[in-house]
């Protein structure tokens, strides 16, 4: 199968539920007020809850408590509400397709762990609109999940990755493409905004094919994932290029307070999105 079929039968099991299209809707009518946001969200008491949750959680780190949606619409904005209802889905679709082909904890942990540290390089390298970067740091490896659901022998090959075969390039050979051409496929099917899908389909690429900053970004942070979850088994030195840290004015104390800011934030973030595995 190619990238695009993967996501099609991805798509045929678990699709992106109507109120994040009527929210994408909402957003690009000039007309909607606050009120027609919070009626989408409202009538779903447990993405309200959700979505809540996330408000209050580690990733937004409000002083105060968020107790409405209206609340939460009027502090953070429509995107940052669309986003986080597409955080929602992803903690929903982990769980349809997790199995036990794959270490489901390690997918976890640097799902988060990539997304609190896109949306933390951005804020170091002044990007704007920091929580699309959250999003595609978080849905980026999505591929992974619906490979092992698919042909698991597959996923457990490319899951043997080391310092001398990187994951990308084990996924490359088993499959000839990468788990992150899935992602993009499936977030194209599920008509996710084309800002958070160029860094996913493009950081692979980042040093021969610098598009934008985002795309920089995202790479970095899925290769200090890497390095977050087996540090035992990689180089910072190796995998890190230290070019694009130039290119993005951060220096080595600033990616430094970036890996100690997401480490102390995943956890927190993993034990509301997925209590079964982080809790204990």
């Amino acid at each position: 199968m190619n990238a695009h079929e993967y996501a099609l039968q991805a798509n045929g099991s678990f699709a992106l539920p109507d109120a994040c299209f009527k929210v994408k809707a909402l957003m690009d009518d000039e007309d909607s007020a606050i009120s027609d946001f919070a009626d989408v969200i409202g009538v779903d008491p447990s993405m309200t809850s959700r979505l809540l949750q996330i408000a209050n959680s580690a990733i937004y780190r409000f002083p105060g408590e968020i107790s409405t949606i209206s609340k939460a619409i009027t502090i953070i904005g429509t995107q940052a509400i669309y986003n986080m209802m597409l955080v929602d889905v992803a903690a929903s679709a982990f769980k349809h397709f997790e199995n036990q082909a794959i270490d489901l904890k390690r997918f976890w942990r640097m799902s988060i762990y990539c997304g609190l540290v896109s949306k933390n390089l951005a804020i170091k390298a002044g990007i704007k609109d920091i929580e699309r970067l959250f999003v595609a740091g978080l849905l980026q490896n999505f591929g992974e999940l619906i490979v092992a659901k698919i042909t698991p022998e597959l996923a457990q090959q490319c899951e043997k990755y080391n310092d001398e075969n990187l994951p990308w390039s084990l996924q490359e050979s088993a499959l000839g493409y990468t788990y992150t051409d899935i992602s993009a496929e499936l977030l194209k099917i599920w008509q996710i905004p084309e800002k958070i899908i160029i860094p996913i389909r493009h950081f692979n690429q980042a040093q021969s094919n610098q598009i934008n900053n985002d795309v920089k970004v995202l790479n970095l942070a899925s290769r200090l994932a890497l390095l977050d979850s087996h540090e035992e088994n990689f180089e910072y030195d190796e995998i890190i290029d230290e070019s694009l840290c130039q290119s993005l004015k951060l220096t080595k104390e600033d990616i430094e307070q970036v890996i100690e800011i997401s480490a102390d934030d995943a956890i927190a973030i993993l034990t509301v999105m997925n209590p079964k595995l982080f809790s204990k």
